[in-house]
């Protein structure tokens, strides 16, 4: 049986949830694992429902036919086929730990994504990438090139068919241009526990400050910087007999855990912009599993 997923966001009113009930029922298909969010401050209501066809209801049937009650409610939605892999370019520049995660997790199935390139603005983990067979890009960029180094990076994007960009510790701060190209669609890993210690040297500047928990925090790139809508965070304990240098060391396992959920949470259409934040479901029985355990 296919294995599908419906995402719903349209302002809040009574009956959205028994109407897409009725629909996938009257369609053949069983629902498996269903949440939803009414956000009483914005107005706005958000759902995510698994569901399994057992007629043979096909993406493009369901597409269409959910369309009508679509109009009827005000919905905006999107139906998603749970075996489908989403498209990957990571952009990394010298710290290669969060790359490293995701090349393994890929490789034995952890993340439902495929990696089609990666990008990055030196040369330091091209042999670790082609040993992998996937594509590598070097794309130096400097404050002279930077407009022709973004195109030259959005032609990979575009040629590769990758639906998400993911900073796996890239240092190059975006342009506006391309921030709103691709609004919604870039996730970065900033090595603090935002919103404190924003930009340049976070560690440094928690060790300044004395910090007892250091962290990590996974969000959507936005024009501004490091204010992106927040998908995934965690913290690590540190003492005062610590140094920069260890909270950096310490910090890297958490850097590589907290990306990999944001991309899990973005690949598996669980996340949903509500304004300036996102609202996160849980993950669907099931959808962390491997296809090689170890």
């Amino acid at each position: 049986m296919s294995r599908f997923c419906l995402t719903v966001a349209c302002p809040s009113k009574r009956g959205i949830v028994a109407g897409v009930s009725t629909f996938l029922a009257e369609q053949g298909c069983n629902i498996t694992d269903s949440a939803h969010f009414d956000d009483l401050e914005t107005g706005q209501f958000f759902m995510r429902t698994s569901f399994t066809s057992e007629t043979g209801a096909t993406l493009e049937d369901l597409q269409s036919g959910f369309a009508t009650v679509a109009q009827t409610m005000d919905l905006t939605f999107q139906f998603h086929d749970e075996a489908a892999k989403m498209r990957v370019v990571i952009m990394v520049s010298r710290f290669g730990h969060c790359l490293n995660d995701l090349l393994y997790r890929c490789r034995i199935g952890a993340l439902p994504i495929e990696i089609v390139a990666v990008i990055s603005n030196h040369m330091d983990y091209q042999k670790t990438v082609v040993n992998n067979d996937i594509p590598f890009h070097c794309i130096r960029v400097t404050p002279a090139n930077k407009p022709q180094a973004e195109a030259a990076i959005m032609q990979v994007v575009e040629d590769s068919g990758a639906h998400l960009i993911v900073l796996a510790r890239y240092m190059q701060i975006l342009s506006d241009e391309m921030c709103r190209t691709m609004s919604g669609r870039i996730i970065n890993i900033h090595h603090s526990f935002l919103p404190s210690f924003k930009g340049a040297n976070p560690y440094k500047q928690a060790f300044a400050r004395g910090v007892k928990l250091i962290g990590a925090t996974s969000h959507y790139v936005t024009a501004d910087l490091d204010e992106g809508p927040i998908i995934e965070q965690d913290t690590i304990r540190v003492t005062h007999a610590q140094s920069p240098e260890d909270y950096v060391s310490l910090g890297r396992d958490v850097e590589a855990q907290v990306l990999a959920r944001a991309i899990h949470a973005h690949a598996r259409h669980r996340v949903f912009l509500n304004g300036n934040k996102t609202v996160v479901f849980p993950a669907s029985p099931g959808s962390y599993s491997s296809e090689r355990m170890g």
